[in-house]
């Protein structure tokens, strides 16, 4: 067997650059962060070749005075830490020591840096490990590092990287992630002489701008602002509305004091904020910073310093993701969603019928308010109440609807002195193809799926009334009976307390029939054997405190389904504003229970190009 010995110092520093260096994206990202540490606000990055062929960033940082400029290609010489008190409140975004080492051990260097207080700069050369002396050279203050052909020592590693190609699209992403942290600083990045990106500085407000640069303005425009703190933590940032979503996670950015991470606490709680609003098969894009105390998180856990492992980290779990549920859940209107002493009328109560009255006692009196001031935005029609009849479902006799037209005109008249509140989603117009309501806003046209957004609807109400121990009842007059097998007949005799949270009395008539005595008032009677059915499967295959916690959104989302509105289901005009009403005071109605969105906005402007008006 071999003897023991020390491996050279030029082959350690090799071994090193394997973890450190892994393509040339890693060299770019270590040298764009010292430039960040050395207080620059002006980075310039130029690639040839991907970055295997040369790699230059130059800085207008502090610069590196004459005599540390050896100590800067050494393995573990840094300025950044001194102490182990100081590695456990790493404040900077380098401090291991070996980056510039490994580079120097696998590249050719070229070291060039001015400090303040210099009259000229000094420049030193590394090969295979080797530094030339330091020479006198011509550079502006700051720092310039310029490394030419990557592994060309080591040919069995040059061999696993990409092509030109795929190795600049790496280096295009770091760059990017650095640039995000940091939109303070300006940057700029050139490959084979072609300017790629040129980011100019901003103030403490250029965030948005940047994140719109290096995303695209329909993620910008697509996006909610999360904004939240507490005593020691504070979570700011972008995220995308489940509209935006993406297949890959391409657009997922999460910065931790600057610093880009992936960590499985703060993945885990992003998936948990949007677990019920987008589809299992669709990623969030977003842009998030997390500040926080430097001693509360441990970045010192890879040589690269993308992970991080948190002190405190069920907090950390906690505080993002009710953070990010609270900014993607706020309602359309822009308001937060207020409790009311009035009734809450559900859309169907009534279980004699399949539409909803809108004269119904326990319509909201906003909801009048809104319906009466449909009539004051002018809408260019010659014969207005006669063009609405015409769109109007008739759902009664003439002298029902001669009734009803009484009663809103009476309406109408007691509240045109009321000011017309704010609405997001206009008025409805008409319903098309049974499917779609119709609706017109001041910037012209609202499309929305209405069984989509009425299940988002009931949806959150179950949600509201499950977690307050609320669920309203609704008894039957005459129970519903249905056939049922033995499985279902003893799930429904054990789980008799789980059914009552859920708002079902279910009881045995025959050892192969169960009846529905009650159910949740917000579900229609009609889907009640439908219902009962699925609530009682899922008890028996998760049993209730599995069904009533982890599958608590699955269970109350299936029994949504039933209760919405339905495809060839004719709505009023009435009708169809009631829905637009709790759309906009329902949190996260933009998207419904599977992630595919409710409504859609298409704007005169639009419409105008549609038509190629003023061409």
């Amino acid at each position: 067997m071999p003897a023991i010995q020390l491996l050279p110092d030029l082959l350690i520093n090799q071994i090193a650059a394997g973890e450190v260096i892994e393509r040339p994206a890693s060299a770019l990202k270590e040298l764009l962060e010292n430039s960040l540490d050395a207080g620059a606000t002006e980075i310039a990055v130029q690639l040839e070749g991907g970055g295997i062929k040369l790699l230059r960033v130059r800085d207008n940082g502090c610069g590196i005075a004459p005599d540390e400029l050896p100590y800067a290609l050494m393995r573990h010489a840094t300025s950044k830490i001194v102490t182990l008190d100081d590695l456990q409140r790493v404040a900077s975004m380098g401090f291991r020591g070996e980056a510039l080492a490994s580079m120097a051990s696998v590249a050719q260097v070229t070291l060039t840096s001015r400090s303040a207080e210099a009259n000229h700069a000094w420049q030193i050369q590394a090969v295979d490990g080797s530094q030339s002396d330091a020479a006198p050279a011509a550079h502006a203050h700051g720092t310039s590092v310029e490394i030419r052909e990557l592994y060309f020592n080591t040919p069995a590693r040059r061999k696993f990287l990409k092509s030109e190609g795929t190795e600049f699209a790496y280096c295009e992403e770091a760059f990017k992630r650095i640039a995000l942290s940091r939109p303070d600083v300006a940057f700029s990045l050139q490959h084979n002489n072609r300017m790629v990106w040129q980011l100019p500085a901003g103030s403490e407000q250029a965030t948005l701008k940047r994140v719109a640069a290096l995303l695209g303005e329909e993620f910008a425009q697509s996006a909610v602002t999360v904004d939240r703190q507490t005593s020691n933590l504070n979570l700011y940032g972008m995220v995308s509305l489940p509209a935006y979503s993406r297949a890959t996670r391409d657009a997922q950015y999460f910065f931790v004091n600057g610093r880009f991470v992936r960590d499985k606490v703060l993945a885990h709680a992003l998936r948990q904020a949007y677990q019920d609003i987008l589809h299992h098969q669709r990623h969030p894009a977003f842009v998030l910073f997390l500040d926080m105390p430097p001693e509360q998180v441990d970045v010192n856990v890879h040589p690269a310093k993308s992970e991080v492992r948190f002190r405190e980290s069920q907090s950390i779990h906690q505080f993002v993701f009710h953070a990010l549920q609270q900014a993607l859940g706020a309602p359309i209107a822009g308001t937060e969603t207020k409790e009311t002493s009035e009734p809450d009328s559900s859309l169907h109560q009534k279980p004699e019928s399949s539409t909803f009255n809108p004269l119904d006692s326990g319509l909201r009196r906003n909801d009048s308010i809104s319906y009466s001031q449909q009539h004051k935005i002018p809408f260019g029609a010659a014969q207005q109440q006669a063009a609405y009849r015409l769109w109007e479902v008739q759902t009664g006799t003439r002298d029902q609807e001669s009734r009803i037209k009484n009663q809103e005109a009476q309406r109408f008249d007691s509240e045109s002195t009321l000011q017309q509140e704010e609405t997001l989603l206009g008025y409805a117009l008409a319903q098309l193809s049974g499917v779609y309501i119709l609706a017109q806003n001041e910037q012209g046209l609202i499309v929305v799926d209405m069984h989509a957004a009425h299940e988002r609807i009931v949806y959150e109400r179950l949600k509201t009334a499950f977690d307050e121990q609320q669920m309203p009842t609704q008894p039957l007059l005459i129970p519903v009976s249905f056939a049922a097998d033995a499985l279902d007949v003893a799930t429904a005799e054990e789980e008799q307390e789980a059914l009552a949270q859920l708002g079902f009395d279910i009881a045995q008539l025959s050892p192969a029939t169960l009846a529905v005595r009650s159910m949740p008032a917000m579900l229609k009677q009609a889907h009640a054997e439908a219902a009962a059915r699925d609530v009682l499967q899922e008890l028996r295959e998760y049993g209730a405190s599995r069904a009533l916690t982890e599958r608590r959104n699955e269970l109350l989302a299936t029994l949504a389904c039933h209760s919405a509105v339905r495809a060839n289901q004719q709505l009023t005009l009435p009708e169809m504003n009631n829905i637009l009403r709790e759309m906009e005071r329902t949190e996260r109605s933009g998207q419904c229970n599977h992630g595919r969105p409710t409504w859609f906005q298409i704007s005169l402007e639009e419409l105008d190009a549609m038509f190629m008006r003023g061409k």
